[in-house]
């Protein structure tokens, strides 16, 4: 009698896939898609704490580029030597800015090392942003 134990090979990606999100947490990974575009710099992409990946559009972190966005996600994100983008911290964007808010975020995230600001603007909802901001949020970052 031969000891074989044998597992699903579906069952076995899932689980290697799930393992690694856990360890990962919120990383940028950048879009295939727009790698050989000049202009492939002002799109990016998420994965969040669960898995579920966000299209952004990369601006400049500056007054005029936050004070225009509205009814989005916001991620302050520093970019590393090598590239590597880190979220620094995540505020919603409602529909009405409030300026003075905004300025004290803006502010804070500078003086944290954030060199960018990577905008979700996809989500329908408020309920749908609250979802993705707690989802692209490190657990260390606070909420604006």
């Amino acid at each position: 009698m031969a000891n074989k134990r044998t597992i699903s090979w579906n069952a076995a990606m899932r689980d290697l896939r799930n393992d690694r999100m856990r360890r990962a947490g919120v990383r940028e990974e950048r879009l295939r898609a727009t790698a050989g575009l000049r202009s492939s710099s002002t799109l990016s992409s998420w994965r969040g704490r669960s898995g579920r990946r966000y299209i952004v559009g990369v601006h400049p972190l500056n007054e005029a580029e936050l004070l225009d966005v509205t009814d989005a996600v916001i991620l302050a994100v520093r970019r590393d030597r090598d590239g590597t983008g880190t979220v620094i911290d995540a505020a919603m964007a409602a529909s009405e800015p409030a300026e003075h808010t905004r300025m004290r975020w803006l502010a804070k995230v500078q003086e944290l090392g954030a060199t960018e600001l990577h905008i979700h603007r996809l989500a329908a909802t408020d309920e749908d942003r609250r979802a993705i901001f707690e989802d692209l949020r490190e657990d260390e970052t606070q909420a604006s």
